[in-house]
Formats: structure tokens, C-alpha cells, sequence
């Protein structure tokens, strides 16, 4: 039994998660860092952010909404302030264009825990009250939390990767509970650590299905979203899903969102096969591109997606979330998204109404 997804019944709108930082924001975390910042201009800071990012959403007709994560860094790079038994090590490069190479490193130096948990929840409370849009919130899977840290022979989990990786699942275990009983009823959680660290897609949806334990049973609504990467618009990993299957439908999820636009919109096939157990989140505007989709360029994929998938099953959003996209960018391509999954609702209705 698949709990409620959030929305109109057909085709809701949606995005994946973060979007596009305000120019000002580059600026105040520059001062932040520095520490010219006192504790409520940083609060500020990132209200205002996050009222930026829920305005553009709201403007552009989105259904169903994110803070845009705008109180976190570079995806996961924040999070790691949240735990213990890490100590930082220097990135690997420093000179020429920032890629996966550049960001800063932990070294694991005992068992990880989180005292003070990851801080979802007061990203959660700011939201409600700031938005009467459907709401869902993102967490970065245990998976993808460890990307930046090193085990090795010797540490706490004698350098195995998918040991650190159940403990932090733990944490975000705990997290989603906390968010559950916030009040929170729609949930996805982060992946895009799929394709890019050795293993195996039993280990890695088995560690999924750890960090999520006992959340659908209190009515929350899981996504898992998969996908190739997104800093600096360069994706890393083997840009296909079909190796994943049949596998990837054990996740303990009411639904699975990947990429497509990007990709070209091949295996789109693969739809069909998730939508026998769950309901569907497809990509279909490129977040690695500068080309702005136009109506009618969405309305055909999401024209293509439904040979393959029923409306009442589908959510459209952005193949990823918009942390490296100017805002002036993110905000066309959200509102051309918007207009063609319209435009396909009207032609499955026969309405001729405006609204969303």
C-alpha cells in the first residue's frame, strides 16, 4: 500500500530538492566564514534564502515544495559539522576548476555519532510557516553522507565503508523519526552515491531500507532519488539505471525519482516496471544545461513518460536539484516545466483552465 503522494491527482509538480542560491548568499557565507556574521544575521541569512527559494517555487506554480535547502553547503559538506569521530584532512586539489576532488575531507578517527541530530527538523518548522504549499523534505541517504569520509584498516570500523555506512544510517534513522513526528508526511531521501562507490545495489538498498525503518508505518510518504551526480554540472558514474533492476524495487519506498532529460530520456522503458510497485518521479528538465526547455519540449516528455506510465502514478520535476544553476535560470526552467506539465493535464482532462 503506497501512502498518499502530495498534489493534484494528476501530474504534480515538483523538484528535487536544493535550488539556486541567491547571488547575496555566495557573499554572506563568504562573511559567515569569517565570522562578521553574529548569530542572528546568520539566522537571517538563511530565512531569507529560504523565502526567496519558496517565492520562486510558489511564483512558478510548483506543487509540491522544498526550502530549496538553502541551510546547507554543497549538498552534504555541511552536515558533517553534525558529527563526532571525524577529523579533517585536506582536499585532495585545490588549483583549477572545483570538481569532486576539491571539497574537504574527514578522516574517521572513532565510531560516528550525532549528538544534536542533522537539523532537518528547524528546516522543516521554518517551512510550515512559511508556505501553505504541499511540502516535502530531503535528506541525503547513509550512503552519500559518507562520500567525503576515509575509513581505513585500523579505525573504528576497520576501513569498511559499508559498516561506517549502517552507522550513519542509524543517525538518519533517528532524523526521519524525529521529522515524522514533526509532523512531516513526505520524505526523500538522496542517493546519487549509487553509481559512483563500489558495491552492490542489494548492499546499497539494504542500507536505504536500514535508514528508513518504521517511517512508512507512521503515514509518511519515502522517495528515493538516484542519481549521476550534479557539482558543477558534471555528473560521475555509469549513467545508467538498467543494472540496478530488478534490484532497486526492494527499496522500502512509495516511490523511486531519477534522471532522464539529461540522459537523453533513454530507458524510459524502466517506468513501466517501478510503476507495477511504485509511483514515479521523472527528470525531465536538464539541470546540466544552459538551454532553457521550452512548453511544448516538456509537454513531449512528459508525453513520453506516459507510454510508460499511468498520469495518476507520475511526478514531474527537474532531472536534479539547482545548487549550481544561476537563479535566473532555475527559475525559467522551473516555470517551462510547469507550463508543459499543464499543458499535458488539460489535453488528459480536457480542461482549459489556467490553474495548476
Amino acid at each position: 500500500m503506497l501512502n498518499k503522494r502530495p498534489g493534484p491527482e494528476l501530474l504534480p509538480t515538483s523538484v528535487v530538492g536544493s535550488y539556486a542560491l541567491p547571488s547575496w548568499v555566495w557573499t554572506a557565507m563568504e562573511a559567515i566564514r569569517a565570522e562578521k556574521y553574529g548569530p542572528t544575521d546568520v539566522r537571517e541569512t538563511f530565512d531569507d534564502a529560504v523565502n526567496v527559494a519558496v517565492r520562486d517555487q510558489e511564483r512558478a506554480g510548483v506543487d509540491v515544495i522544498t526550502d530549496g535547502e538553502m541551510r546547507r553547503w554543497y549538498f552534504v559538506q555541511g552536515f558533517y559539522d553534525s558529527f563526532t569521530g571525524l577529523e579533517q584532512i585536506p582536499p585532495l586539489r585545490t588549483q583549477g576548476v572545483y570538481g569532486y576532488d576539491s571539497p574537504p575531507r574527514y578522516r574517521v578517527v572513532d565510531k560516528i555519532t550525532s549528538p544534536k541530530g542533522l537539523g532537518i527538523v528547524p528546516e522543516f518548522e521554518y517551512l510550515r510557516q512559511n508556505t501553505d504549499h504541499a511540502i516535502k523534505m530531503t535528506c541525503p541517504g547513509p550512503l552519500t553522507l559518507t562520500i567525503h569520509m576515509q575509513a581505513r584498516k585500523g579505525d573504528a570500523y576497520n576501513g569498511d565503508r559499508v559498516a561506517l555506512a549502517y552507522d550513519v544510517a542509524e543517525i538518519v534513522n533517528r532524523e526521519l523519526h524525529a521529522m515524522a513526528d514533526a509532523g512531516v508526511t513526505c520524505i526523500q531521501l538522496d542517493e546519487p552515491s549509487y553509481s559512483i562507490i563500489p558495491g552492490e545495489t542489494h548492499d546499497w538498498v539494504a542500507l536505504y531500507n536500514q535508514a528508513v525503518r518504521g517511517i512508512r508505518e507512521k503515514g509518511v510518504r519515502l522517495g528515493l532519488h538516484v542519481c549521476f551526480g550534479n557539482l558543477g554540472s558534471r555528473p560521475r558514474g555509469k549513467r545508467r539505471y538498467d543494472w540496478m533492476f530488478p534490484e532497486l524495487l526492494e527499496a522500502d519506498s512509495d516511490e523511486l525519482v531519477l534522471e532522464f532529460a539529461n540522459r537523453e530520456m533513454i530507458e524510459l522503458e524502466l517506468l513501466a516496471e517501478i510503476a507495477k510497485a511504485k509511483d514515479v518521479g521523472a527528470g525531465l528538465v536538464d539541470v546540466k544545461s544552459f538551454y532553457v526547455e521550452t512548453v511544448e519540449d516538456v509537454a513531449e516528455r512528459v508525453r513520453a513518460a506516459l507510454e510508460h506510465v499511468p498520469p495518476e502514478k507520475l511526478t514531474i520535476l527537474p532531472d536534479c536539484g539547482f545548487f549550481q544553476l544561476p537563479r535566473w535560470l532555475a527559475f525559467q526552467k522551473l516555470q517551462r516545466m510547469v507550463e508543459g506539465v499543464r499543458l499535458v493535464r488539460q489535453e488528459l482532462t480536457g480542461s482549459t483552465s489556467s490553474t495548476s
